[in-house]
């Protein structure tokens, strides 16, 4: 099988998206894919354990693409060998009453990951830069000073949103929280098939929503939204992953084999020592369980 390497899928300059691959086949049949993918979650889920009795770092995984881009799937094969208490998802809607009463950032602030946790945003603070660019409109609702109508949403007001996303992943990244940002790079052309398939099989019915044919109708001005994010905010303690996505087997394989490959480099992520003087007297508890 291809070796899997996160360089190969880090934005480490500018990118066009259009330039990038929707599938990597790995040169693998699924079952083998399959099989390799449960080696890894494996792995990761001793490292979570290990993760949670060190108790200093927690992982935030932020899952961006289009609708059937395989978000959701990913999250339930990726993460199946989890402590069930080791990872929390959270899948961001529309904003509540409540949540438009603050500023953008601080419904994700609130769902962060404890420290010794895995935190997976399905769908994320980026979607202020996203469906909100895509629909300035949308921006009223949030009564921001200043703002007035939708001409006062120029190019200046997005890079400040950029800015201000960088400043909130650099800060909770020296809090002691590991950030990955994975973009499901899917094919106009896949997500047709896909969204077919909602439509043909009578048990994803429910899947299915009309606006996802009016999304696609606007799928270049998103493209181009998901490339400017991109390129604005993959920075060092916070890069994005492009993950070909039009497989979803080979993309689930990629993004599990990322996690661990950049986990693996904190070396100092171990179990904590017992005390000396517990650890001295450690024969002395097992007898005195014994003689119970």
């Amino acid at each position: 099988m291809k070796n899997i390497e996160a360089a190969t899928y880090r934005v480490d300059s500018e990118i066009k998206l259009a330039d990038l691959n929707t599938r990597e086949d790995l040169e693998s049949l699924d079952k083998k894919l399959r099989k390799a993918l449960e080696s890894v979650r494996i792995e990761l889920g001793e490292f979570q354990d290990t993760m949670y009795a060190h108790g200093k770092y927690s992982v935030l995984i932020c899952l961006q693409g289009t609708d059937t881009a395989g978000k959701d799937s990913l999250i339930r094969e990726v993460f199946k060998d989890f402590n069930a208490r080791g990872v929390v998802v959270h899948s961001f809607k529309v904003p509540t009453e409540l949540e438009l009463k603050h500023d953008y950032i601080w419904r994700h602030y609130i769902a962060l990951p404890a420290k010794g946790k895995f935190g997976v945003f399905n769908r994320t603070h980026y979607e202020n830069v996203l469906v909100t660019r895509v629909h300035p409109e949308y921006i009223m609702n949030e009564h921001i000073p200043g703002i007035h109508s939708v001409d006062d949403i120029d190019q200046s007001f997005w890079d400040k949103r950029f800015e201000q996303i960088n400043n909130f992943e650099r800060h909770i990244a020296e809090n002691g929280t590991i950030i990955f940002k994975f973009f499901l790079h899917l094919s106009k052309e896949e997500q047709r098939q896909r969204l077919l398939r909602r439509l043909e099989l009578r048990k994803k019915n429910w899947k299915f929503s009309p606006g996802d044919l009016k999304e696609r109708l606007i799928w270049d001005q998103y493209q181009k939204c998901y490339e400017d994010a991109l390129n604005n905010t993959s920075k060092p303690h916070a890069p994005w992953f492009v993950i070909p996505s039009d497989n979803k087997k080979a993309a689930r394989l990629i993004v599990a084999s990322i996690l661990y490959e950049e986990l693996k480099k904190y070396k100092d992520i171990r179990e904590p020592e017992l005390d000396d003087k517990i650890k001295a007297n450690l024969e002395q508890y097992k007898k005195q369980l014994e003689n119970e």
